[in-house]
């Protein structure tokens, strides 16, 4: 094995092992070659690519506590403290959160050294208004 080869171990039933013996057989090349063309082929790193268009889930505009939180990287109790202080730009509503992701990812360009945000808000309207 080469240097800059990993091994990858799979698998396979029947149906997908059989297809991949015939065409390895038909087209001379190894079982490796034909997976690593179809990697190259169908993925993209964000996802599967099917006929030149990659698939990916659109991500939703607006997020949950959770679902932000799990944007941030950070624990969902953080985040939370952290927009009842007025730190992270978020708006209540009821007993919940929803966080803009837009917002999110602008307050995280212009976010301070300390990793506090800005001492303006670019909103009016208070963190923990409620709706």
């Amino acid at each position: 094995m080469q240097k800059d080869q990993i091994p990858l171990y799979v698998r396979l039933s029947p149906d997908p092992h059989r297809r991949l013996e015939l065409a390895a057989s038909a087209s001379g090349r190894s079982k490796r070659q034909i997976v690593e063309d179809a990697v190259r082929a169908h993925l993209d790193g964000d996802g599967l690519v099917v006929g030149g268009l990659a698939l990916r889930e659109v991500p939703p505009e607006i997020l949950t506590l959770g679902e932000a939180a799990e944007f941030l990287r950070t624990t969902d109790s953080d985040l939370e403290r952290a927009a009842a202080r007025g730190e992270v730009p978020g708006r209540r509503i009821g007993e919940g959160w929803r966080f803009s992701r837009a917002a999110l990812l602008a307050w995280l360009a212009t976010a301070t050294g300390s990793g506090a945000a800005s001492p303006e808000p670019s909103d009016p309207v208070q963190a923990d208004s409620r709706i």
